[in-house]
């Protein structure tokens, strides 16, 4: 195994020797959890930005940690370009034909000469196929095209749904999320998103506010109708028509209504509504990246799909446990435009609330830009790591310091300036400055060669070829609604009249139920379940409805057709006005007839209600009642990394003093050789120094030895290399170097053998589980109520 190949480290490259100019043999390892804390890139066209940013997506993916990358300028796709035999005809596709033209070679000879260069490059910094198939094998990775067809589609009208609980008992995320969902709305209908007063933005903030209480879902069809005719008389405390009359509204309605027919916009109703979770896993739990390329898209739409986006991962952040491990990572690869100083387009409060609220849940951002003075640095001071490039003005350069400087302040670091300005000033191409709060110093590194083929921006035909074989990503099973039970049609005006004990309600199951609906008879029961497993410490309360068709064929048994219902919160105690009634049977009038049916219910959810679940034996975990196999999969390997890195920081703790008294020690030996011994002893002395950066480096990474005492230890050996003459007690100099490499020696296995005591991650597709079946406890089962459904669909 290669030496960069550690526990919860990411290999970027390798410390840059400034006074060299030339790399040296250390790898620069990246700790993941530090991602936790988000990181930003910046460097000017040309400095390897993109290059280092698809190497931490490709180290993040052979970790196990998903990715959500957003791809403004098409570069991204480059991540499927992954050809682990490097073969000459593996690249042809993908080659500039215009290129090898220009070379005077044909494509097959180019595509040769650049497979030659992959592999060449590669094995410099030590890599081959072997560890581009282990990428291959340890991600699932897609392109999504919203608005195209191109790769795959991807639908955002859900994002006008309800807030999930996770947001909606938080009043002010729910106020963030109304204002960036209707600001991005606006902003692709081309009206000022910023302008938060605005009628337009009031009246469908009010229709959306409105509806999401009542807990429901506005299509944009829906949101069209409920423009014209809102249902609300009143704006605060004028009347509607004076604060937006109709022939306005009508206008918006109109407005909104030709983006909705326009063939342009088919593109956005097409694919599996946007989900979080569904773009991070595969319904296995395998890790995905999910590419969502928006090149194609006109500004005001790449606003509006990004703005909801950004929403949907607010709310999916909200529903995830804390952790201090890294579980997520959200890339977007140019934010220029999307998060300015002193704008505010609807993607910017979402992003900033990520930057602030993500890191406690796992998810690290990473942002980059080559326009460093269109970004705001006051929001980037969240930002704990910094990749910093070759930079093209004094004025990117100002900037760049303003942002570090604040991310030093909000860390309670220190932050040299002077350094930093003079360090900037000569970085080359692949060279970036590494600015992290979690480290001692900054550091000079060059970006390692990436496994992904960087063969510039994709088209759209280059898209499609690479999605061609992938069928389109199934949604994310829907949750039942209700059933429909379905009986004969009868003529009648007004319901039957029933015994007061039989209660009457009413529920519409879709907001476009006609103004003189067809009620149909349904039976629904509230009930509440006791499940108790000692072995599995569950002791749950459930509290469910179902819902029963009221038929003669089956009015002796019909919870045998019942299904889960989720309207509770829509049903109303009135009928619609207007509506007609079907036939309902005799035996659904009788109050005796409600009571066997309570009964019958009860004997029916003992029997059939049960709770399925999934064990981990190896993790001792169980699944929670309403998560999926692969959502549960996905937690067992997240626990797992989270073990692991507990592991290795008391690793660290524990070993901290015995190295920082080893370093010590060599450095006092190493100032006494400087006087001692000739060239030659000098080079063996940078020797052993490079113990600490390469054997225990496996636990510690670049935080064993520190850049200083790296860069202490080479200058020593050079100075020794060229001043020393004279040979005074070489033999007691040698002596007491053997010594301290046997300390080494020592305290490396001793390391090692802890190392391996610490599993490497489980492939979330491969847990072993079980299913257990949990019957709710009969004494417990309690009938709540119920009553005769009336239901309009």
């Amino acid at each position: 195994m290669q030496d960069f190949e550690k526990l919860g480290s990411f290999y970027l490259g390798r410390i840059w020797d400034s006074e060299t100019g030339a790399t040296t043999s250390t790898p620069l390892m990246y700790d993941s959890p530090d991602l936790t804390t988000h990181a930003v890139c910046v460097g000017m066209t040309g400095s390897g930005k993109t290059g280092l940013c698809i190497s931490l997506l490709e180290e993040a993916a052979i970790d196990g940690i998903p990715a959500i990358a957003i791809d403004p300028k098409g570069d991204l796709g480059n991540l499927l370009l992954t050809f682990p035999q490097l073969r000459g005809s593996d690249f042809q596709p993908w080659i500039d034909e215009g290129e090898a033209a220009r070379n005077g070679l044909s494509a097959e000879a180019w595509a040769e000469q650049v497979a030659a260069t992959w592999r060449k490059g590669l094995s410099d910094w030590g890599q081959d196929g072997g560890r581009i198939d282990r990428l291959r094998k340890a991600v699932d990775l897609a392109i999504y095209t919203p608005g195209s067809t191109a790769g795959l589609p991807l639908t955002v009208l859900r994002s006008f749904a309800p807030p999930p609980p996770a947001i909606a008992k938080d009043a002010e995320l729910v106020r963030e999320r109304l204002e960036a969902a209707v600001s991005g709305l606006l902003s692709l209908l081309d009206l000022d998103a910023q302008a938060r007063q605005s009628p337009e933005h009031v009246l469908l903030s009010t229709i959306l506010d409105r509806a999401w209480g009542a807990g429901r879902a506005v299509d944009l069809g829906g949101l069209i109708r409920e423009i014209q005719t809102p249902g609300f008389e009143h704006v605060g405390v004028m009347d509607l028509e004076t604060f937006f009359p109709s022939r306005d509204r009508t206008a918006l309605a109109m407005r909104l209504n030709a983006l909705l027919a326009a063939p342009g916009f088919a593109g956005w109703l097409e694919g599996p509504p946007l989900d979080v979770g569904h773009l991070l896993w595969t319904p296995e739990g395998r890790p995905r990246i999910s590419i969502l390329s928006i090149a194609h898209l006109p500004e005001s739409e790449r606003i509006f799909f990004v703005t909801i986006l950004l929403n949907e991962i607010v709310a999916w952040v909200r529903s995830q446990s804390g952790t201090s491990s890294l579980r997520a990572l959200l890339y977007m690869d140019e934010i220029f435009g999307y998060f300015p100083p002193s704008a505010n387009p609807p993607s910017k409060l979402p992003m900033l609330t990520l930057l602030k609220q993500a890191r406690a849940h796992g998810l690290g951002l990473v942002l980059a830009t080559q326009n460093p003075v269109d970004l705001d640095y006051k929001g980037l001071s969240n930002a704990g790591t910094w990749f910093l490039g070759r930079l093209q003005t004094e004025r990117d350069k100002a900037r760049v310091l303003d942002g570090l400087e604040g991310s030093a302040a909000s860390a309670s670091g220190g932050f040299d300036r002077a350094r930093i300005d003079s360090i900037l000033s000569g970085l080359g191409k692949r060279v970036f400055l590494l600015h992290n709060v979690h480290e001692p110093a900054p550091v000079l590194f060059q970006t390692r060669w990436a496994m992904s083929y960087l063969r510039g921006p994709l088209t759209r035909a280059h898209i499609r070829s690479l999605t061609a074989d992938r069928p389109t990503a199934a949604a994310p099973p829907a949750p039942a609604v209700a059933a429909s039970p379905s009986a004969p049609i009868g003529a009648a005006s007004a319901p039957p009249a029933l015994p007061a004990e039989i209660r009457q309600r009413f529920w519409r199951s879709r907001t476009g139920t006609s103004d003189a609906p067809t009620y149909r008879p349904g039976l629904l029961g509230q009930a509440r379940l006791h499940f108790i497993d000692r072995g599995l410490d569950l002791d749950r309360w459930e509290d469910l409805w179902l819902l029963a068709p009221v038929e003669t064929a089956t009015i002796d048994s019909p919870w045998s057709r019942s299904e889960p219902f989720n309207g509770a919160d829509l049903l109303e105690d009135a009928p619609w006005p207007g509506a007609r009634y079907s036939t309902l049977p005799v035996e659904a009038q009788r109050p005796a007839t409600f009571r066997k049916w309570s009964g019958a219910l009860e004997d029916h959810l003992y029997r059939h209600r049960t709770l399925n679940l999934f064990a981990a034996p190896a993790s001792k975990m169980t699944s929670n009642p309403a998560e999926s196999e692969g959502d549960f999969r996905v937690r067992v390997a997240h626990v797992a990394r989270e073990r692991r890195d507990e592991k290795l920081a008391m690793l660290r703790a524990r070993h901290a003093p015995a190295i920082e008294a080893l370093q010590e020690r060599l450095r006092r030996a190493e100032a006494k050789t400087e006087r001692e011994r000739s060239q030659y002893e000098g080079q063996r002395t940078q020797a052993v120094v490079s113990i600490g950066a390469t054997v225990l480096g496996a636990l510690f990474g670049r935080k064993l030895t520190s850049v200083g005492n790296i860069g202490r230890a080479t200058t020593a050996a050079r100075g020794a290399s060229r001043a020393a003459r004279e040979r005074q007690d070489i033999a007691a100099a040698e002596e007491n170097e053997h010594a301290i490499r046997d300390k080494f020696a020592e305290l490396e296995q001793e390391i090692e053998a802890a190392v391996a005591t610490i599993s490497t991650l489980p492939d979330p597709s491969s847990i072993e589980l079980e299913r257990k079946t949990v019957p709710p406890r009969k004494s417990d089962i309690q009938i709540a109520s119920l009553e005769l459904l009336w239901i309009a669909d």
